[in-house]
């Protein structure tokens, strides 16, 4: 499986070379492709993503996230019903190939196989992140989280984390009505890799302490509290590929 990086930055508005445009990341295996996530930094730019997926995948409703869909994107797009409600007064009509997924129903765009888990985050953008397989490679793909409520069933077996990285250290976490929403510290999912035996992380939808800080220092304070727990970890960067080859 093949991981390549289009954005990487969060919803903020600090921008810099390394993370330039919202979070999204194409995945290939063999000649299957799928892309999750097409926020407002990509509105029009779709046509000029290669190689040309065969779907797009989204994970909630939010701008950075979701913001960049039309009635003409060249694809066709999978969310679930919460998602395309929340998206109707946004974009107007949908996406002319719309489709839907259920949580925790697997489904498969070409040699990919995506199974969709619920996360908490937000209450009015109720969000996913997805376990994909293809071949003997699994991954977890969560770019925003507060917490996984099923996070054994997501993460187990799976050779690469791919996070929020909101903040480093500092939780963006609160508690509205009862529920979780807001945003893990990195720390904090690295804690998670440790306990389900994920040997590896790397964090997108970075945030405006990372996106506008010394990313040197900051990459090696990442790299302190990952060892510590045993986990092998980064930051991601825009343009960025990795080969995933077994979990």
């Amino acid at each position: 499986m093949k991981l390549i990086f289009l954005g990487t930055r969060g919803y903020i508005a600090e921008k810099s070379r390394l993370h330039r445009r919202h979070a999204s990341v194409l995945v290939g295996y063999r000649r299957s492709r799928l892309l999750i996530d097409h926020g407002a930094d990509w509105t029009g730019r779709g046509a000029k993503i290669t190689p040309r997926p065969r779907a797009l995948l989204i994970t909630h409703a939010h701008p950075d996230h979701a913001g960049g869909l039309t009635r003409t994107v060249p694809w066709p797009v999978w969310a679930t019903t919460d998602t395309w409600r929340a998206l109707a007064a946004e974009i107007g009509a949908a996406p002319q190939q719309r489709h839907e997924f259920q949580v925790g129903n697997p489904f498969t765009i070409g040699e990919i196989r995506a199974t969709p888990f619920a996360v908490a985050h937000s209450t009015r953008a109720p969000a996913v992140g997805f376990r994909l397989e293809a071949g003997r490679a699994a991954v977890c793909y969560v770019p925003d989280v507060a917490y996984i409520p099923e996070r054994a069933g997501a993460l187990q077996g799976t050779a690469l984390y791919v996070g929020d990285g909101a903040s480093l250290e500092r939780s963006l976490v609160r508690r509205v009505k009862g529920r979780l929403i807001g945003h893990a510290p990195i720390r904090t999912q690295l804690t998670w890799c440790a306990k389900e035996g994920v040997p590896r992380a790397i964090f997108t939808h970075l945030g405006e302490d990372i996106v506008g800080g010394d990313e040197r220092v900051l990459k090696a304070r990442l790299r302190r509290m990952a060892r510590e727990r045993g986990v092998d970890a980064d930051l991601a960067k825009d343009g960025l590929e990795m080969v995933i080859r077994s979990g």
